[in-house]
């Protein structure tokens, strides 16, 4: 029993820290490889000698407080040849009359509307078709992008054909509350280094559905967006690379987004998210199994294996209440869920991690290291949910009729300045 014990603290505790270390090893890579002494902003397109035309959609849904500035924030892209393809898919909520007065407003921009709730990845495929264009770059109804975006997600493309989607660099703009502040760094040294890291182990876990590039005669290929995915991003991120297309990450594609700021947005939020993952994994498990997607295997891996630290901590954290308050198994099992020196390491760790990710997004956005007193709350609210939350949504995943369409529900967007 002792022996069982240990080896499942054992993995509890370096799992977390081995990952730590692979993901700051890639992100400096990466970051040495294709961002040290390249310029950011407009500076670095100068060299762009083809601009081809691209439609930016964005799906929506009850955005009505939101979409004069992301429409706004659109219409301003520092690229010459672009239109702005907005679909409605069945707000009750007055986005429907806003975005027509818009479409007067901004003559780039074409309205499409959906009379009932459909779904992102129903929207998405009716905004695709709409187009006429090869490439797409689909934004959030509540996000904000960056005036260069589109030029340097846009490079990637016509630098390499076998591009099949661009992955931008999302800035969390909530950060009103401490949830909010440490989101900050999360999407910092957590998603932004951790997408890094994939891209130097060659494959992507999933662009990021708030602000993403695609070609379109990619997503052909792989019939869009699947309509019950609950995380089309996730999906579509899959289908791609299993067909042999590749997804770049690209820092200085920012997009300003809103995120939850409140506990129950935040479970709501990483709940979706990790079914979302679970579902994908489980669909496209036998395909990745064959030796032609061997590329994809280090990924596979990864994920199969922070679902059982999930559980391992869940494991660990019931016996050891149990150890508490049952005197019969306390006196056949000695459990410390704290031990001292190993605690301190990952803590220690925790910090470096956030201090390159802070150092290497610095270029990005300024003043970051504000926030770094904040980062030491990260591993006691964030981890914990996640793991609760992966925990809870393995079986939710696997019980979850296939073919189900994903409809919308508005989220928690956070506390507005």
């Amino acid at each position: 029993m002792e022996s069982y014990l240990g080896l499942a603290l054992t993995f509890a505790y370096f799992y977390p820290l081995s990952m730590a270390y692979v993901w700051m090893v890639g992100g400096v890579l990466y970051y040495l490889q294709w961002e040290h002494g390249r310029p950011i902003g407009a500076e670095g397109l100068d060299d762009m000698t083809t601009y081809p035309p691209v439609s930016m959609l964005v799906p929506c849904h009850n955005e009505g407080e939101n979409l004069r500035e992301t429409i706004a924030a659109l219409d301003n892209q520092n690229y010459p040849d672009f239109e702005i393809i907005a679909v409605n898919d069945g707000s009750t909520d007055g986005t429907a009359r806003l975005l027509d007065e818009l479409g007067r407003q901004y003559p780039r921009l074409r309205v499409v509307h959906l009379a009932e709730n459909q779904g992102k990845p129903t929207a998405l495929r009716m905004g695709a078709m709409a187009s006429p264009h090869e490439f797409l770059i689909c934004v959030d109804g509540d996000a904000l992008l960056d005036v260069n975006a589109t030029g340097w997600i846009m490079r990637h493309f016509v630098a390499n054909r076998r591009v099949g989607a661009v992955t931008g660099n999302p800035r969390v703009r909530t950060r009103s509350t401490l949830l909010g502040k440490i989101q900050v760094g999360e999407f910092s040294s957590i998603v932004g280094l951790i997408k890094r890291a994939q891209r130097i182990y060659g494959r992507v876990f999933t662009v990021s559905g708030v602000v993403a590039g695609f070609r379109k005669s990619a997503l052909q290929q792989v019939d869009y967006w699947s309509r019950d995915a609950i995380t089309e991003d996730i999906d579509v991120s899959w289908k791609l690379q299993l067909r042999g297309w590749d997804i770049r990450f690209e820092s200085n594609a920012l997009c300003w987004i809103l995120m939850p700021e409140t506990l129950k947005g935040l479970w709501r939020q990483r709940l979706r998210w990790a079914q979302g993952g679970v579902e994908v994994f489980t669909r496209y498990l036998p395909e990745i199994l064959t030796v032609r997607q061997r590329r994809m295997w280090l990924l596979c891996a990864e994920y199969l294996i922070s679902v059982l630290w999930a559980y391992t901590i869940v494991f660990l954290f019931v016996l050891w209440l149990l150890v508490q308050f049952v005197p019969q198994i306390a006196g056949t099992a000695s459990l410390s869920m704290m031990p001292g020196s190993t605690s301190l390491l990952l803590g220690v760790t925790c910090l470096i991690q956030f201090a390159v990710s802070f150092y290497i997004d610095g270029r990005y956005e300024k003043g970051l290291g504000r926030l770094y007193y904040w980062m030491l709350w990260y591993p006691l609210v964030y981890w914990l949910i996640n793991m609760l939350t992966l925990a809870v949504a393995v079986p939710k995943a696997l019980l979850r009729p296939r073919g189900k369409r994903a409809t919308w529900v508005s989220p928690d967007r956070g506390v507005r300045p």
